[in-house]
């Protein structure tokens, strides 16, 4: 999710001019040709599976009206957003998986499709599994993840137990209900190293900005482990999510003056094969496009003049989502 409704016109400014040739303005209607390309792709770990280095966090057009949300989902796709991640609506997803499915009855050959099981038991994880494709109008997934693995009731010892989701989830793509299995979460970074143990699965992601790395660090504490088993690495919240914490379709906690610098960070870590980022509307969809399209890793002398800002934006989030350890 990026910059509130509230901004003033200098700030317009500066967004428009951060986001470079490749922001096109969109038209209402058809995109231009500009905007229909391609965007750049990477291997997502050992699925051996290629992805937009761009992927579409459905949260924010799950609180919008019904018929706005599936016309700008179709439009996602058209400007090249097929990485699809989305969860159900108790995990703060609104409609998003119900909307998404009137899209995906048309167009599921052509998108990368991600759910999320928050779940530790295994039967309930699977029925829960099920009950998220049939919103999303498929009978299978390319990749489901057990979700926020950090939370307290997600336990190691209740995860990988032998009624716990990660057997279930085993289980569930043995039966064709999912090509992929993955872990996400926000917080408490043994617990993803534990997982490398533990499970067999493809794709990790994790909650990664420029100010998370000075909380949680699973830029260097987990993901090198990951990337030595060939474990494809998403980043998540790289604006740091909803500010206050709030269950909002748009806004971000990161300043404004630091979005596009957020993205480029997360986009130029060592393996990494994508950034997922909520997309509330045209707005943002054409900004965040514009970045991906013109990207550029930061460079050391950038990063170490964002060193101190993040670091004093981490003291005033603290364990914004959740323990470490």
């Amino acid at each position: 999710m990026t910059a509130s409704h509230s901004r003033d016109a200098s700030r317009r400014e500066f967004l428009q001019a951060a986001a470079g040739a490749g922001a096109v303005a969109l038209a209402a209607g058809a995109l231009p040709a500009a905007e229909k390309t391609a965007l750049p792709q990477r291997e997502l770990g050992k699925t051996g599976t290629k992805v937009p280095i761009l992927g579409l966090g459905t949260a924010p057009a799950g609180h919008r009206p019904e018929k706005e949300a599936v016309a700008f989902l179709h439009k996602c796709l058209d400007s090249g957003l097929t990485y699809l991640d989305t969860a159900p609506e108790f995990a703060g997803y609104g409609k998003a998986q119900v909307y998404l499915g009137q899209v995906l009855k048309e167009r599921r050959k052509e998108v990368f499709l991600i759910t999320k099981c928050a779940e530790p038991n295994g039967e309930k994880a699977l029925a829960l599994l099920k009950k998220n494709l049939a919103e999303l109008q498929t009978d299978h997934a390319d990749l489901v993840y057990a979700h926020s693995i950090g939370d307290d009731k997600m336990t190691p010892e209740k995860i990988y137990a032998a009624d716990g989701v990660c057997k279930a989830l085993s289980k569930a793509k043995k039966d064709g209900l999912t090509r992929f299995l993955g872990v996400s979460g926000h917080n408490r970074p043994e617990r993803f190293l534990k997982a490398l143990q533990e499970w067999d699965f493809e794709v990790m992601m994790n909650a990664v900005s420029l100010v998370a790395r000075h909380i949680y660090n699973f830029e260097e504490k987990v993901w090198p482990a990951a990337a030595k088993k060939g474990v494809g690495v998403v980043a998540m919240k790289v604006f740091g999510g909803a500010p206050g914490g709030d269950k909002k379709p748009k806004g971000a906690r990161m300043p404004d003056d630091y979005l596009r610098s957020a993205l480029r960070y997360a986009l130029g870590l060592p393996k990494v094969s994508l950034a997922v980022v909520g997309i509330h509307d045209d707005e943002e969809l054409k900004q965040d496009l514009g970045w991906v399209r013109d990207f550029k890793p930061l460079t050391p002398e950038e990063l170490a003049a964002l060193d101190k800002p993040s670091r004093e934006l981490a003291g005033q989030w603290k364990e914004v989502y959740g323990p470490v350890s």
